[in-house]
């Protein structure tokens, strides 16, 4: 399966909520190839289909050499909270602390319309809450709080990928995303 080009910051299909998948076929499972396989090239812990312009509910994640995937995932997050460096394939060098849930009961459905549960919490739980916001529209930057954001914007607008885009005249449009980000349910 070919490797695809990851969406950077700007891109509005980073914004957009991905449509939920109704067909599970050859198509689908070509598409979950391609993420694990782009994922892998990267290197990356998870990539969501909006991150290569797909708009549809389909994540993968490669954890603690734990490779997977979830379509159409609805999650249950603990009270518990964790503070941890988080970053993004989308904001290429770009890290900071985010806070997550603790742990998290993950509901959805493999390649092959099969019902898949999982557990996770720490790094797992961490991933499974990131790939499901880009689902929902929703990018990391939007948890930080409004210092870190601050920060994380500069950063952004001083990246060497953000400078040439504006050389090029291809900057990003920066929108910011219409999701409560700090809500328990996603």
């Amino acid at each position: 399966m070919p490797i695809q080009p990851i969406r950077l910051f700007g891109d509005p299909v980073l914004v957009t909520p991905a449509a939920e998948v109704v067909d599970f076929d050859k198509e689908l499972r070509r598409l979950v190839a391609d993420l694990t396989e782009t994922m892998i090239d990267a290197p990356g812990a998870g990539l969501a289909a909006p991150q290569i312009g797909v708009p549809l509910r389909v994540f993968v994640w490669d954890i603690d050499d734990n490779l997977g995937h979830l379509i159409n995932p609805s999650l249950d997050l603990s009270d518990e909270l964790q503070d941890g460096e988080e970053g993004c394939l989308s904001f290429p060098d770009l890290r900071y602390d985010t806070p997550r849930a603790f742990s998290v009961v993950a509901k959805g459905w493999n390649m092959h319309g099969e019902p898949v549960v999982l557990e996770g919490s720490e790094l797992m739980a961490r991933a499974l809450q990131h790939e499901t916001d880009h689902l929902d529209g929703i990018l990391f930057i939007d948890r930080l709080d409004s210092a870190s954001r601050k920060l994380a914007m500069k950063e952004i607008r001083e990246s060497e990928w953000f400078g040439l885009a504006k050389e090029y005249g291809t900057t990003p449009e920066i929108r910011i995303s219409p999701h409560n980000p700090f809500g328990k349910s996603l």
